[in-house]
């Protein structure tokens, strides 16, 4: 048995990619998307039929209300490979309106089921800011279940388990990108401070019972993968799904229900987020950071849209 059916006995295998090809490939359970990964699929002749057809159906409205078309088309695709949910991302340039994300995250919601998608099967994808977290907070009380992205650091999951939120998305890969930029070390499995993060969160959570689900996202290598694994999911991008079908080692359960953690609890307001956020030099800048890569991908992606009209 290769890695990655191993894998799957004890964590449930996400695909990261825009890609239907590959998600037919892996056979995962879900699937996420993103501006960056939308954008590097349309770039490709198969997928353009889906943004021309974008464009062409809604040729009075906004380049904005195009990209929505275009992420609910793709979002639809994937659902008929998948038996589960897509995550579609919220435009990161409302990452700290509240309001402005829990409107988007209705009207996506309702694209969708006008499409004849239910919203069981979607999740919307939420910056963890701490505005984009108290939108999720509205979001879920009215059934729309999201998925709290760029997250980087303990404060973020602890706001956003208390915010009732379905899903979060710690980035291990850019944890690691950070610490290796710092110190020059190449950090490998346990000792990966991504890792060690994501590991402190699950413990955290099931310490607690909090039931928000634990996705690590954002993988560099399958070491850190292979360090995660009993992890509720692991979404993993599809070169890295390859390496793990072509390898044959062993694959341990490394996280469980018995991983609850020696912590105490800690009482989560805004102040508190904040300030732990900014006491964090890690996440402050890699949540900026992947704000503003985000932004810019939405940008890319509206100007080939602005081009075919």
């Amino acid at each position: 048995m290769n890695q990655l059916e191993q894998l799957k006995q004890y964590t449930t295998v996400v695909a990261d990619t825009g890609d239907f090809q590959s998600i037919q490939a892996y056979t995962p359970r879900d699937a996420t998307t993103n501006p960056s990964l939308i954008l590097k699929a349309v770039q490709k002749a198969e997928y353009k039929p889906l943004l021309e057809k974008a464009v062409r159906d809604n040729p009075d409205a906004s380049t904005g209300d195009v990209i929505d078309k275009l992420l609910i088309a793709f979002g639809t695709e994937i659902l008929k490979i998948i038996p589960g949910r897509v995550s579609t991302e919220i435009d990161a340039k409302l990452s700290f309106d509240t309001e402005g994300n829990v409107a988007k995250g209705r009207e996506l919601i309702k694209l969708y089921e006008e499409a004849g998608i239910d919203r069981e099967r979607v999740l919307i994808k939420i910056a963890s800011t701490w505005e984009g977290i108290k939108a999720a907070e509205v979001l879920e009380k009215e059934g729309i279940h999201c998925n709290l992205t760029l997250l980087f650091a303990l404060p973020q999951a602890i706001a956003c388990a208390e915010a009732g939120v379905q899903l979060i998305s710690p980035f291990v890969g850019r944890i690691y990108d950070w610490y290796k930029k710092q110190t020059g070390i190449d950090y490998v499995g346990a000792e990966d401070p991504g890792v060690q993060s994501v590991k402190r969160i699950y413990a955290y959570y099931r310490k607690f019972g909090y039931k928000t689900e634990v996705m690590g996202a954002s993988f560099r290598n399958t070491s850190q993968i292979l360090e995660l694994a009993g992890c509720d999911l692991l979404t993993i991008s599809p070169d890295l799904l390859q390496k793990l079908a072509d390898t044959t080692g062993p694959v341990e359960r490394k996280l469980s229900a018995d991983s609850a953690g020696a912590q105490g609890k800690i009482a989560m307001d805004e102040k508190t987020f904040r300030f732990m956020l900014n006491e964090d030099a890690m996440a402050t800048e890699k949540l900026a950071e992947g704000i503003r890569a985000f932004c810019a991908d939405s940008g890319k992606l509206k100007q080939i849209i602005s081009g075919m009209r």
